[in-house]
């Protein structure tokens, strides 16, 4: 029996549905019933659960030789280091108290750093917690930069004539789709071939800064003109407020940006065919940037 975590999310959904299409037995947790069913349609078993409750995490355990398990995010939370050091707690205290052998759970870079990386900080207290379980084999699977944070740059796009961020314009970034980190621990709770307590980066199909990136999403949607604002955190600050994320949250944000910039945050292992994935930039954006900039459109 395989558990999967957020599996209605970006990552978990893919980790299930691979594991699913090999015949094996998933129980997949998540908090809405309704965000399962296409997997249940699939054969999995549904458990809903907070992730927060470790009563109920170890319930959701119960019986399952592996595991994949994430902190899902939560960006309306006005203490975000609070909330994922409480999923942490819970996802460790019951690994511990099922028994489950083999965990992979989804990391970044930057999480070999104890502070100063914005919400990447709970990520490394959560492989610590996992790296106190004696029993366990645990695999921490460090993850680049998701090419899904792009997905806010459609609005942007819509409003400014541009895309606006944080981040240096020349800062290469290891992108990375998140259908590929799921099918990476899909791959690695198939195999089981980690013992202990490892750590693999995963770097996406190649390095892309945010110039480049805007200049293969502005080809995608017809504005070959489309340039990148690298704007300051004051100015960033009350448009992500606005788009819904706590103010806690935001600052977290802009901490790991500045962490990025400075290069304090970044990769450790050389790219190597271990740790590149196949998804290029472009296909993500022919997928899925352009149909949610079309949508913003028709909105």
């Amino acid at each position: 029996m395989y558990v999967v975590l957020g599996a209605s999310g970006n990552t978990g959904h893919i980790v299930a549905k691979t594991l699913l299409s090999r015949g094996q037995q998933v129980r997949v947790v998540g908090r809405n019933a309704t965000h399962l069913q296409p997997l249940a349609a699939e054969g999995a078993e549904v458990f809903i659960a907070d992730v927060t409750d470790a009563a109920a995490l170890t319930k959701a355990f119960q019986h399952a030789a592996s595991a994949y398990v994430m902190i899902p995010p939560n960006t309306a939370s006005n203490d975000a280091l609070n909330y994922e050091n409480r999923v942490g707690d819970a996802i460790a205290t019951a690994v511990r108290n099922a028994g489950v052998k083999n965990i992979v759970s989804l990391s970044s870079i930057g999480a070999d750093k104890s502070t100063g990386t914005g919400p990447v900080v709970g990520l490394y207290h959560l492989e610590q917690k996992l790296n106190q379980i004696d029993s366990a084999n645990v695999l921490h699977l460090r993850a680049g930069y998701f090419m899904e944070n792009s997905l806010g740059q459609a609005g942007a796009i819509r409003m400014m004539g541009s895309t606006i961020g944080p981040l240096r314009p020349d800062l290469k970034l290891p992108m990375i789709a998140a259908r590929d980190i799921g099918a990476a621990a899909a791959d690695a709770l198939l195999q089981l071939a980690f013992r202990g307590k490892q750590t693999q980066e995963l770097h996406g199909q190649r390095d892309l800064d945010y110039t480049e990136a805007t200049a293969i999403i502005g080809k995608a949607i017809g504005k070959s003109n489309l340039g990148y604002v690298h704007a300051p955190d004051e100015q960033i600050r009350p448009a992500m407020v606005q788009m819904g994320m706590s103010d806690n949250f935001v600052g977290l944000l802009l901490e790991m940006s500045a962490a990025l910039n400075s290069g304090y945050m970044r990769a450790l292992e050389p790219r190597s065919s271990r740790n590149t994935t196949p998804t290029p930039f472009e296909t993500f954006v022919a997928e899925s940037f352009v149909p949610a900039y079309q949508q913003q459109a028709a909105a």
